[in-house]
């Protein structure tokens, strides 16, 4: 495998240790890898095996499928992010707002390999595989729902549309996935800050 993929994937240690044994760790992160550079469609269990410096036969016995394993993958995004948000704490809602859309921004820019794969192949889970994401899914938007609401109620925002901001509050977020590029103009970290500037002055009220 690429240093690279290694080093994004180490930095969410706590996470992929879970992932036990250590070859079906290998084998999670080699597919991620490889979703991201070519496509799920695209991607073959040799092309995964040879990322994870592994033979084709290794992935079955981890994983009984290449599904199975942009599943696992899947959980651990979606996982990761809702805990992310679930962090965040504080008694000012808008210091609540801005830290959370930063650190989710952030993280779609930092880990923006994983992210690419968690958030863009959704489409090839099977439908019972789906509907447990989907219901992980439905938490972020609960949790990122919940600061906007927080800040309604308290008279800091206005948000006439409820739903409709929070899609698009995460959209926003998830959509640093598709174009970050590291060695760009931009940290991660200073994403995070513009984003979380951006998704503030859009639901503060018009002066």
């Amino acid at each position: 495998m690429t240093t690279t993929g290694l080093d994004e994937f180490a930095l969410l240690d706590e996470t992929w240790r879970s992932v036990t044994p250590d070859a079906a760790r290998r084998m999670l992160i080699a597919a991620a890898h490889a979703f991201a550079g070519k496509g799920y469609h695209a991607t073959t269990t040799r092309d995964i095996a040879s990322l994870a410096g592994m033979s084709p036969a290794a992935v079955y016995i981890h994983y009984r499928s290449k599904e199975e394993l942009l599943f696992n993958i899947s959980l651990v995004g979606h996982e990761t992010s809702l805990k992310l948000l679930s962090s965040i704490t504080g008694a000012d809602p808008v210091e609540r707002l801005r830290n959370a859309v930063k650190a989710f921004a952030g993280w779609h820019a930092e880990f923006h390999t994983t992210a690419r794969v968690v958030q863009y192949e959704l489409g090839a889970l099977t439908p019972e595989h789906h509907a447990e994401v989907a219901e992980l899914r439905r938490g972020i938007e609960k949790q990122m729902r919940s600061f906007i609401a927080d800040g309604v109620a308290e008279g800091v925002f206005d948000v006439p549309d409820l739903k409709g901001a929070t899609l698009a509050v995460l959209s926003l977020c998830i959509d640093v996935a598709r174009w970050y590029q590291p060695g760009g103009k931009r940290t991660p970290d200073e994403i995070g800050a513009l984003y979380a500037d951006l998704v503030l002055r859009m639901v503060r009220p018009a002066n």
